[in-house]
Formats: C-alpha cells, sequence, structure tokens
C-alpha cells in the first residue's frame, strides 16, 4: 500500500443503511479501513439504482488506486517556470504516465516472451534471460517519450507495442496528423503545429507516409459498387493547383452527388481531369466528362433520370441517353445581367423573374419574348440570349410542380459541399499530384461527415430529437433529401417504370 504523506489522514468508510421509523434509508459512515465499495452500493440503494450485479460491474476510478502520492508527484514535477501546468510536450504529466505505462507494458511484453516473471526462478538454465535496458525516445500524442527497452540476451525479443525501428507510438499522433490534413493544413503547418505545442519532431516524409496510409481505403472507396439507379445526378468541379507534366497548373476536380430512390445524398467519386501529354493543360471538357459518366456506368449505375449540370448534354447522354439534362437556374440568373448597367440591374432582374417563375415552358417563352421586344431587351439583348442559348437545358423544370423545381432550380446539392473543400484547398499552393488531390478532398468530405453527424447527436442528446431543419443537415454522403418522397411520387410518374 502507498503510504501517505506526512500530515495526511487516511479515511476509509464503510456504510451501513440505517432504517428510519418511516422506511427511509440513510447512509451511518464509520472510520474503518475499507475499499469505498459500501458506501457506493448504499447511496445506489438509497436513490433506488441499488443492484449488485451493475455495482459489480462499475469500473473501480483511477484514482482510488492511485491515492494522492503519485498525482501530486506527478504535479510536483510538471510544473514549469512560471508556475503553470504543462500537461504536454517532454517531461510533461501526461509524457511521464505513457512512459511509466509504456515501460510496465514492454516488462510483460519481456515476460511473456521468456516464459517467466523478472527475478523468478525459472529464468535459471532456460537459455535466455533479460539483458539490460536501451534508450530511445518515440514521438508520441503529447510528445517526445524517453523510453528504457528492456532487452535479452538472445535479441530475439520483439516488442509489439513499441516495435523496433519505430520513432513513434501509433494511434493517437496518427489520428491527430490525419485529422489536420483533413481541415486544410499543409505538411509544413502540420510539423510547425507539433513542434509548437507538443515538442514532436517529425520530418516531411514521415508525416506524408501517415496521411498516405489512408490512400488505400480511398482507392477502394472509388471502386465501391453503386445504386442502381440515381432519380438526380448533381455534376461539378472545383479547380486546384497541381504540379502535372513538371508545371504547376489549374486543374478541375471533378465531383458528383448522386441522390437516391430513398433520398439519401451520396458521393459516388472525385476524378481529377487527366492532362493530355501533347497539350500539357487540363480544363473542363465534355470528354472527361464522358469518362466520368461511363466510369459510373460501370459501377453499376444503370439509369439516372434528371443529371444537373451546366450543359455538357452530349457528355452525359454517351452513358445515358435516355438522362433529361436540367442547367442550373440560378447560374442563368447570375449570368444575364452582367452585361446591365448597375443602375438598371433591378429594373432587369425584374422582368427576368418573369421569365423562370412563368407557371410552363409556354408562358415562360412568352415571358422572354415580351423582354426581348421591350425597351430593356432592346437596350441590352445580351440578357436575352442567355436564355435563349441555354433553353432546351433550362425548360425542363417546367414540368414539375414548385416543390420539385425546388429540388431542381440550382446545383445547391453540390455547391455547398463544394464551397467547405474549397475551404480546405485554397490554403494549398499546389498539390504534388492526382493521388495528393484525392486524398485531401476524400479526408474532407469524411471530416464533413464527422462534423455534421457529431452535431446531430449532440442535439439529439439534449432534446431527445434529431435535428431535421436544413440548416444541420448533412452536405453529404447520406443527407436527407427535404421534401423528397412527393418528389418520388412525382418523378416516377413523370419517368414510369424507370423507379424502383
Amino acid at each position: 500500500m502507498i503510504k501517505a504523506p506526512r500530515g495526511a489522514r487516511w479515511l476509509c468508510w464503510q456504510s451501513k443503511p440505517h432504517e428510519r421509523p418511516n422506511g427511509a434509508t440513510t447512509i451511518r459512515n464509520v472510520g474503518v479501513e475499507s475499499d469505498g465499495r459500501a458506501l457506493l452500493e448504499a447511496a445506489a440503494h438509497q436513490d433506488g439504482r441499488h443492484r449488485p450485479s451493475d455495482t459489480a460491474q462499475q469500473p473501480v476510478p483511477l484514482r482510488e488506486p492511485l491515492g494522492d502520492q503519485v498525482p501530486d508527484l506527478l504535479l510536483e514535477r510538471s510544473r514549469d517556470g512560471a508556475g503553470g501546468l504543462r500537461l504536454t510536450g517532454e517531461g510533461s504529466m501526461l509524457a511521464e504516465l505513457i512512459k511509466a505505462v509504456l515501460e510496465r507494458a514492454l516488462e510483460a511484453e519481456l515476460s511473456s516472451h521468456l516464459g517467466y516473471g523478472k527475478h523468478e526462478v525459472a529464468g535459471h538454465g532456460s537459455g535466455n534471460s533479460r539483458n539490460g535496458r536501451i534508450g530511445k525516445t518515440v514521438q508520441t500524442g503529447v510528445g517526445p517519450v524517453r523510453l528504457a527497452v528492456p532487452r535479452d540476451r538472445a535479441g530475439t525479443f520483439e516488442p509489439v507495442l513499441v516495435p523496433k525501428r519505430a520513432g513513434r507510438i501509433s494511434g493517437g499522433l496518427d489520428a491527430m496528423i490525419i485529422s489536420l490534413y483533413a481541415h486544410g493544413m499543409s505538411v509544413r503547418d502540420i510539423q510547425h503545429h507539433l513542434r509548437q505545442i507538443y515538442e514532436v519532431e517529425l520530418s516531411h516524409e514521415a508525416i506524408s507516409n501517415i496521411t498516405d496510409a489512408v490512400l488505400e481505403e480511398v482507392r477502394a472507396w472509388q471502386a465501391r459498387p453503386l445504386e442502381a439507379v440515381y432519380p438526380v445526378v448533381f455534376l461539378d468541379a472545383i479547380v486546384v493547383k497541381v504540379r502535372d507534366n513538371h508545371v504547376v497548373q489549374s486543374k478541375p476536380a471533378y465531383l458528383a452527388v448522386g441522390i437516391d430512390t430513398e433520398g439519401a445524398e451520396h458521393v459516388p467519386g472525385i476524378w481529377p481531369a487527366k492532362t493530355p501529354t501533347e497539350t500539357a493543360t487540363a480544363g473542363q471538357s465534355a470528354r472527361f466528362w464522358s469518362a466520368v459518366m461511363t466510369d459510373l456506368k460501370n459501377r453499376g449505375v444503370r439509369d439516372v433520370l434528371i443529371a444537373r449540370t451546366d450543359g455538357l448534354n452530349g457528355a452525359v447522354h454517351v452513358a445515358f441517353p435516355h438522362t433529361t439534362v436540367q442547367t442550373c437556374v440560378v447560374h442563368l440568373i447570375r449570368n444575364a445581367p452582367r452585361p446591365v448597367a448597375r443602375r438598371d440591374r433591378a429594373a432587369v432582374a425584374a422582368e427576368l423573374r418573369k421569365i423562370y417563375t412563368a407557371p410552363d415552358a409556354e408562358a415562360a417563352f412568352d415571358a422572354l419574348a415580351n423582354f426581348t421586344a421591350s425597351d430593356w431587351g432592346r437596350r441590352y439583348p445580351q440578357a436575352g440570349r442567355v436564355f435563349e442559348a441555354a433553353w432546351d437545358r433550362f425548360t425542363p423544370f417546367f414540368a414539375f410542380t414548385p416543390g420539385v423545381r425546388r429540388l431542381l432550380y440550382t446545383t445547391n446539392g453540390i455547391e455547398s459541399p463544394n464551397y467547405q473543400l474549397r475551404k480546405v484547398t485554397k490554403a494549398r499552393g499546389h498539390f504534388p499530384g492526382d493521388d495528393a488531390v484525392v486524398k485531401l478532398l476524400w479526408l474532407a468530405i469524411i471530416n464533413i461527415e464527422d462534423k455534421r453527424a457529431r452535431e446531430r447527436a449532440a442535439c439529439k442528446d439534449e432534446t431527445g430529437k434529431t435535428k431535421s431543419s436544413p440548416g444541420s443537415a448533412r452536405l453529404i454522403e447520406g443527407q436527407r433529401t427535404i421534401g423528397w418522397r412527393e418528389a418520388l411520387i412525382e418523378l416516377d410518374i413523370a419517368y414510369p417504370g424507370r423507379i424502383r
């Protein structure tokens, strides 16, 4: 038993329930040696929760077997020059605890390897025995820790917890590095953060190797089978700077978000553009979009009812000839007033509003004709031509009720996650290759999903109900589409036999 520091008093209480005349139970404390379990049992019995089996399963708090001496010693040794407490870094409280636990575990591993414990008679004449210790510094999630690793004379001991030639303890540190990387920090920023906060020194290559460990999972995610039918698919791209053909250039990374028949949104994949060697340029081309759509079909997608994108009709119809292509109406609204003088934009926008809020396609055509013949249309003919050029891709959403129109009105279903992804890519000067682009975007997608899931879980813990408002919904990968049940019924009527 650990001795108490001088001047300290050890008080162990034994509890005995005492029945009052009215039947209530109280606790009577007796100053005798006990492990404190009786007090816990009596307290549980007092509030009506006394179950011997539950009490036996409760873990003993670490504070009880440690007593006061160990925490006091750690507290004293972890003070800095200013009298503050250092929880992380070399020589800190947590580092000392990790050192003690790891060295104790390594001793247990060696005893298991040798077949006998330290100083046991069974070790005499066994042919192998302990051979001292060797110093080794490992990087952990709380800073560097100097360990005394035990050895055996035969040199056959291979530690599992701290492997030979391993410079860090995986787990907490690796997860921290991957999380920082997913939030948009560059490798050099992660190096500086670990050095400044945890006094951990890791090379550029070591951090890159830690983040590269997710590439196998990313490749499996990119090749996973998909749903047979997606009623709606949003297609878009974000532009990133990538070193390709020894030149840093802007390349689009294509992204798709599909809504399945249950109304859940999924990200089928991320496709960085492949730069042709002879041109050394990359752009959003129909040729590459055709390859993306073909990849979706090869992974099990049999049909797409509506593709939400800006143009690229032919690219979609290569793999899915019966798909309806709907352009983004919001983009048309933004592009139409660009040639209009600032003082006239409000008036022109009011006239253009009559086009995209018309009850049907014929009324929209009449509104466009009226605008073209009006004074505003003659003064700014380019504003009307924006709708004329995209008329075939603009009018499909008029066939549906306002509920479905809101779903098809804009590409916000994919632009919202794109905004989140741009936040983690804008801090990068450039990426060394396509794998680095896919790796970061995939980690960012997982990070966004994790953040939204935690928010919903916290809300459910507080209120007992899960939030379902658009502001709290998941941006991607499983988000429930608002009003999907009514939309699915209408889509099934418009596309008979294609939704199963």
